[in-house]
């Protein structure tokens, strides 16, 4: 049977903050995490694949940990889901 991935559950979710070290530094990047969505929806495990640096993927990881996701499925059954989160940080 298919397995179906998590997937946000309601949008937006809440946008990381910028570190103060990166906002004076004027620093900018994309950070890259591996996550576990639970079978709950909530984010259990976060691994930082891609860094950036001054703060910003501290300010990932505590983002993503707020966010809540309908969970995947097999067989009509909730199960943990393993995916790749991209949070880019953009100063305008």
């Amino acid at each position: 049977m298919p397995l179906l991935g998590a997937q946000a559950a309601g949008a937006p979710h809440g946008e990381p903050a910028y570190s103060v070290a990166a906002r004076i530094a004027k620093h900018q990047g994309t950070v890259v995490l591996f996550v576990v969505v639970d079978s709950g929806g909530r984010v259990r495990t976060v691994q930082v694949r891609r860094s950036v640096g001054l703060g910003l993927d501290q300010k990932a990881i505590e983002a993503v940990r707020q966010w809540r996701f309908q969970p995947g499925t097999r067989d009509g059954r909730p199960v943990d889901v393993k995916a790749t989160i991209e949070i880019n940080f953009r100063l305008l």
